[in-house]
């Protein structure tokens, strides 16, 4: 088996930039792969910016966000193992805190879903903890022949998605919509709960693949030196960017209406490249911020340390995404979910992520870690 465990370091290191400053613009990430999910229609206004919008949106976020998140979280397990390795923890005490904070992702998941919005993507990182954490222990080769095979399922679930969309005419998001509508919050809380268990499920197999890949990378630290590894970010960020460009062209073109008549075959094919390629145009952002993780760390002004700030509280900031939609779009908050389109979601999405940034070093001023952080640490290691 391979030994995860890092060459220990004196408790005083410096601690890397590149992995909280992926999370903290993974964050912009997500926010623009959920705002236009809280809009009613995503044609309102501007014809022209909503085109270009969704364009955006299909080769850059839809299928991108989700992966980028997935590939760092599964970084985040192996550098909390290394942690609690270097300090005398052994393999059994580490797996079961690693599963108790999974366990806990999965209920405050829930929480969220309950009360805030029914989107969350916390739960199905949760239960990839609790099912992958045996595979930290694992050599390459089972770890990467693992993530190659749960690629097909993961594929399909995202590509029937985009099939039926594509098929009927629609938007992606138009299908996936979540708003509000006339609906009082007790129809809202029974749809949600009903839908709960197998938005998880599903979730749980789209995230798994990048997961696994984030183990691999985190193994050789790849985010933490990024300049040891440099030829490598280098080679990667750019075929994979490019690869995932080109093969979420076609969903782009058939999405905006640029490509009309599109055979079925076509359509098949577009469905399943854009959520392929996707894969690794997300993990593609990561690295790519760890190329630029030097040349920031060298000269860091205020834009870079608010979004490292923004990124060692992800999952505050994740959460506070939510109330912000809901309190602009929803009919008991601003209620413009009727009135905005793919590029007034786009531009809430942005607005949404200034104010995150403005928050996290706001505590970081005051020397604050995160209520979610704070909270999932007491849970998680109350054993220990």
């Amino acid at each position: 088996m391979l030994q995860t465990s890092e060459p220990a370091r004196p408790a005083t290191a410096a601690r890397a930039l590149a992995p909280d400053l992926a999370r903290g613009f993974m964050l912009l990430a997500i926010a623009f792969a959920h705002a236009p999910l809280f809009v009613v229609a995503v044609d309102r206004g501007s014809a022209a910016a909503n085109a270009v919008s969704e364009f955006f949106h299909v080769l850059f976020v839809n299928n991108h966000a989700r992966p980028m998140f997935a590939f760092l979280f599964g970084y985040s397990l192996v550098q909390l193992l290394n942690s609690r390795t270097r300090r005398g923890a052994d393999w059994v005490t580490v797996r079961k805190l690693l599963r108790r904070r999974g366990w806990w992702l999965i209920a405050i998941g829930f929480a969220h879903v309950a009360l805030l919005v029914p989107i969350d993507i916390l739960a199905p990182y949760g239960l990839a903890a609790v099912v992958l954490t045996g595979m930290l222990r694992r050599g390459d080769k089972a770890l990467l022949w693992t993530a190659g095979t749960l690629m097909v399922p993961a594929t399909a679930v995202v590509g029937f998605a985009m099939w039926v969309a594509l098929m009927q005419g629609l938007s992606t998001f138009s299908l996936g919509t979540i708003a509000a509508g006339a609906r009082g919050f007790g129809e809202l809380f029974v749809t949600r709960m009903v839908g709960w268990p197998f938005g998880l499920v599903l979730g749980t197999v789209m995230v798994l693949p990048a997961v696994l890949f984030g183990v691999w990378a985190a193994r050789r630290r790849i985010l933490e030196e990024p300049e040891r590894h440099r030829g490598f970010l280098v080679r990667f960020t750019v075929i994979a960017t490019v690869v995932s460009v080109a093969g979420s062209v076609p969903a782009a073109l058939i999405q905006t209406g640029l490509w009309t008549g599109a055979s079925g075959p076509a359509v098949v094919a577009a469905s399943v490249a854009q959520p392929l390629t996707g894969y690794f145009g997300g993990i593609a952002m990561a690295c790519a911020v760890g190329l630029i993780a030097p040349l920031a760390a060298r000269g860091r002004g205020p834009l870079i340390t608010a979004v490292e700030a923004l990124g060692r509280r992800s999952m505050s900031l994740y959460l506070f995404q939510s109330i912000a939609f809901l309190v602009v779009f929803f009919p008991f908050g601003l209620g413009l979910q009727d009135d905005l389109g793919i590029a007034g979601a786009t531009g809430v999405a942005v607005a949404t992520w200034l104010v995150s940034l403005l928050i996290a070093d706001l505590m970081r001023r005051a020397g604050h870690r995160g209520p979610a952080e704070i909270l999932l640490r007491r849970l998680a290691y109350r054993r220990t």
